[in-house]
């Protein structure tokens, strides 16, 4: 069953068995996601969950990120998830279904502090979530039949939650069981005009997973076969799949040359380096350049120039980003991130995307609203096969001078194609920190995630985190 088998790739995947880029690639994706959840401490849905989460409080549980305030470890994990999500600026995966596969790392760090694990078991839990999330997207689409792609959240959360509070192997088995039976979550979450739910959805599916790990370690048990029961998750909810191999994993051939084990993921997931949906990646990228193609050959008052621009694409990204009629006229922030004809428009006019380039009153701008009027989507066939190896997008724009203008980008940085370097990585995180915290305390931050392995007790983080 593979509940049975996912809980002994759990119990048997040690530290030793990462490979050195991958514990990089872990501290990076903690950094990038500590620096998202700092830069979204003051918005609305972050707020929400941050005094649910203060409801209640427990002195040796774990700590609402920015806060001297320690509760349970689900809500924690629910807060904290939000606070990383919540700008659309953390890392992503892509395949059969899509994933944020960093939205993992509250909750392990959460269970992790109220377990005292060390930076080194937090280490080996966050590889191991991401393992199974991505392996779980590589095998079966879930956003065809009506589910959003959190509902494989419990069961990575649950996995990596119950790594760092060293459960055992059938109180593993029952964790898995109990975060799948109850967490099916729809995928209206991200149709049409977006909600502040959307920051919420895997912070959500996160909780379940540790409220599931918690519970089995007190001996309560779910569900089984969860995943091939008469009425289980395989029949009704994702259909039949097979999991390839995972990382390190012993006793299963690995899914494409059997002389060897499969790279772990999370080398496969990808940084973003502008704060919008990832599919808009190369579709910004390639906005920019035209726009100082523009200027350069019509002026300062190119954009108003502009007669048409088409966005040529391919059919996930127009479906997820570049479909419904909100796309054309955003009312939040959610919508507009998750928007072809604004990121685009955004990105012409202004040479680049920020964080305020989602102010209200940036979406209420009629130059905005004007110009993105002129944007269609068009599907290009021979895009489609490219994905998700690539995620080619092209900007063509026509001008009233009757010129045309075209850019393309394929890969976008911080793709593995195309990667963020560590120092570029550290400068997004010192522009997302930047005054939430002091400069010193912005270094001594730094410091601390690159020699995370060497930590003796995760909740160490915590004091560094104090806005």
């Amino acid at each position: 069953m593979l509940a049975d088998r996912l809980a002994r790739y759990s119990q048997t995947l040690r530290y030793g068995d990462l490979p050195d880029p991958v514990v990089h690639e872990v501290k990076r994706r903690v950094l990038d996601s500590l620096g998202c959840a700092l830069g979204a401490w003051n918005t609305l849905p972050c707020l929400v969950a941050r005094r649910i989460a203060k409801l209640v409080k427990m002195p040796h549980g774990a700590t609402l990120w920015g806060t001297n305030h320690k509760t349970l470890a689900d809500l924690a994990a629910f807060a904290n998830g939000g606070l990383v999500r919540y700008l659309d600026f953390n890392d992503t995966y892509l395949s059969k279904e899509p994933a944020h596969p960093s939205d993992n790392i509250p909750a392990i760090v959460a269970a992790g502090e109220a377990a005292h694990a060390s930076g080194k078991q937090v280490i080996q839990a966050i590889a191991l979530a991401y393992e199974v999330q991505c392996r779980l997207c590589d095998a079966a689409a879930l956003r065809p039949r009506g589910w959003d792609h959190v509902t494989y959240g419990p069961f990575s959360s649950a996995l990596g939650v119950a790594k760092v509070m060293k459960l055992s192997h059938r109180q593993t088995v029952q964790a898995v069981n109990l975060a799948g039976v109850a967490n099916v979550a729809l995928r209206q979450t991200r149709v049409g005009d977006i909600s502040m739910w959307k920051a919420c959805a895997f912070s959500n599916a996160a909780r379940n997973g540790v409220f599931a790990a918690m519970l089995a370690q007190l001996g309560m048990t779910g569900p089984s076969p969860i995943f091939e029961g008469e009425k289980g998750f395989m029949k009704l909810v994702s259909g039949p799949f097979d999991l390839a191999a995972l990382g390190g994993e012993t006793g299963q051939a690995p899914a494409l040359d059997e002389s060897q084990s499969p790279q772990f993921k999370i080398l496969d997931t990808y940084i973003k380096r502008d704060p919008v949906e990832y599919h808009a990646q190369t579709a910004v990228e390639a906005a920019v350049a035209l726009r100082a193609d523009l200027m350069e050959s019509e002026g300062v008052r190119a954009i108003e120039q502009i007669l048409d621009i088409e966005i040529g694409s391919y059919d996930v990204a127009i479906e997820i980003i570049g479909r419904d009629p909100e796309k054309w006229q955003p009312a939040t922030r959610e919508t507009a991130d998750h928007s072809f004809p604004y990121c685009i428009a955004a990105s012409l006019l202004d040479g680049r995307m920020t964080l305020q380039s989602f102010s209200m009153k940036r979406l209420r701008d009629p130059v905005i609203r004007n110009l993105i009027k002129k944007v269609r989507v068009v599907r290009q066939p021979e895009f489609v096969e490219c994905y998700p190896q690539s995620m080619p997008t092209r900007i063509t724009v026509k001008t009233e001078a009757g010129k045309t203008y075209m850019r393309q980008v394929d890969v976008p940085v911080g793709h593995p194609g195309n990667p963020m370097s560590d120092r570029d990585l550290e400068a997004k995180f010192r522009g997302l920190t930047a005054g939430r915290l002091s400069r010193s305390r912005i270094d001594r931050l730094v410091e601390f995630i690159w020699r995370l392995d060497r930590v003796g007790d995760i909740g160490a983080l915590m004091p560094l985190l104090k806005i």
